[in-house]
């Protein structure tokens, strides 16, 4: 899984019809930041701008939605409360 922030939305009018009624959000991995590892997450948490989330990617994303054929490979699982890390020293 990663763990990024939710940076905005994407509104797409014309797409693959089994997108219909799927919010995506666009997600930045917090261990990471060049701009260009952003993504696109199909949304099943509830979760919006500002919020820290964990995307689950590949076939684990489009198994969460129970459907195979879905054309996605993000999705947003789960709103992050906290992060508790040991650091090394």
């Amino acid at each position: 899984m990663i763990i990024g922030d939710v940076m905005g939305s994407v509104w797409a009018t014309r797409k693959d019809e089994k997108l219909n009624g799927l919010k995506l959000l666009i997600v930045k991995p917090i261990y990471n930041d060049d701009l260009a590892s952003t993504f696109v997450a199909a949304d099943l948490a509830g979760a919006g701008v500002g919020d820290t989330v964990l995307v689950t990617k590949g076939s684990s994303a489009r198994s969460a939605f129970g459907k195979e054929r879905l054309p996605i490979d993000s999705v947003i699982v789960g709103v992050v409360d906290s992060i508790d890390m040991i650091q090394d020293e």
